[in-house]
């Protein structure tokens, strides 16, 4: 990719953002993947892992001052589950995706061709780096301000005092062990495609009947998706999603 269309790249980028850079440089670096500084053999251009590492910590302080300013009645395990729900690689990739990254970010030409642009965990990654981009660039209150507009858009259907808060597989091998039934068993029952698009069977059983059966990109994946069908079955209605891995349960 020319200097010039990456210049683009950034122009069209901060707009998405709604942040300007006084220092474009760590935009470009938050953008550039280890496959693309790696293959470029310059010793000027530095890939975003260490700003990754950075951001995944802003990211974490800023979810958890939101999450306890926001809902100061719940408990300490109840604002995990929330904290988790936003910061799983499942969210934060949907952000990405919503931003653009997934087009803006550089790659090199292997990862390109093995469909890096469309793997969940880069663009989770990359979406973090970008947020350390900004901490380092604006500081603190330019990564809120960042952050607020994306937070509060999470977490609006989110009433503390009409919902219970769960995860899919927590959910489900809590209702099994009230029912005195054993415990979920995950199977996975095919694995198929190539290494850089694997698509995942996974069943669910108790007492060797089957739940539910869901496919996913990973086992985690497809788990996460039998656990959300067997308790959409159970607990029909009540059941309202707030992300891939988690749900809100009517009181």
């Amino acid at each position: 990719m020319s200097s010039k269309r990456i210049q683009l790249h950034l122009i069209r980028l901060q707009k998405s953002l709604g942040y300007r850079f006084k220092n474009e440089n760590l935009l470009r670096q938050a953008l550039t993947h280890s496959s693309f500084a790696y293959e470029s053999q310059d010793a000027d251009i530095s890939d975003n892992e260490v700003l990754e590492f950075l951001g995944d910590s802003v990211l974490g302080f800023m979810l958890a001052d939101f999450l306890y300013s926001s809902y100061p009645g719940l408990a300490e395990g109840d604002l995990s589950k929330l904290k988790s729900a936003a910061a799983s690689t499942n969210a934060l990739n949907d952000l990405a995706r919503k931003l653009h990254l997934d087009r803006r970010i550089l790659l090199g030409k292997g990862e390109e061709k093995s469909g890096g642009r469309k793997k969940r965990t880069i663009m989770a990654g990359t979406l973090e780096a970008v947020v350390a981009a900004i901490f380092l660039d604006g500081g603190i209150e330019a990564a809120r301000t960042f952050l607020l507009v994306h937070l509060r858009e999470f977490y609006k259907s989110v009433d503390a005092a009409r919902f219970v808060i769960n995860n899919y597989k927590s959910a489900l091998q809590e209702h099994l062990q009230k029912e005195n039934y054993p415990a979920p068993v995950y199977k996975t029952v095919s694995i198929k495609g190539p290494d850089h698009n694997r698509k995942y069977v996974v069943e669910v059983t108790s007492r060797n009947e089957r739940l539910a059966r869901a496919k996913g990109r990973s086992k985690k994946d497809a788990e996460q998706k039998a656990a959300q069908k067997a308790i959409k079955q159970i607990l029909g209605r009540r059941v309202k999603i707030l992300s891939p891995d988690t749900f809100l349960l009517k009181k």
